[in-house]
């Protein structure tokens, strides 16, 4: 695979998750997907990242901006980094009660790219940003 060609990947993952394109951005993804959970654990498989998705989508309304996408020479590995813009929906489990607040944050995504049976797909995806940053600004209304 060439580092272009994982570029545009990244990118119609990003784009993806941007238009709330559930579908889309799965389709960027290898079967046995490994996603590493920010702050939490590490779930494997298509099916886990769509209930991950379902799960995000009821507690928080989020967009991704100022991308910017990185990869190495082989195509192999790349990250994004970008700001987190979003709503805090529906109170999650062990975090602070939702009202709607509204939060902005740095955060990125290192993934993982494999030629697949249809092309290249993403091996791995995991995100990391500041829990503390995003708690702060939640209970600050």
């Amino acid at each position: 695979m060439s580092r272009d060609d994982t570029i545009a990947l990244i990118r119609r993952y990003l784009d993806a998750f941007n238009a709330k394109d559930f579908d889309a951005m799965l389709a960027c993804l290898s079967d046995d997907v490994i996603h590493d959970i920010n702050q939490g654990g590490r779930e494997i498989g298509k099916e886990k990242f769509r209930w991950f998705n379902a799960k995000m989508t009821r507690h928080y309304d989020e967009e991704l901006g100022d991308i910017a996408i990185m990869v190495d020479e082989t195509g192999m590995h790349g990250a994004a980094e970008f700001t987190v813009r979003g709503s805090y929906l529906a109170t999650d489990e062990g975090l602070p009660e939702a009202n709607g607040q509204r939060y902005s944050l740095p955060a990125g995504i290192f993934f993982e790219v494999e030629d697949g049976d249809g092309g290249s797909e993403i091996t791995r995806v995991s995100t990391s940003y500041n829990l503390t940053d995003w708690v702060a600004q939640v209970k600050a209304g």
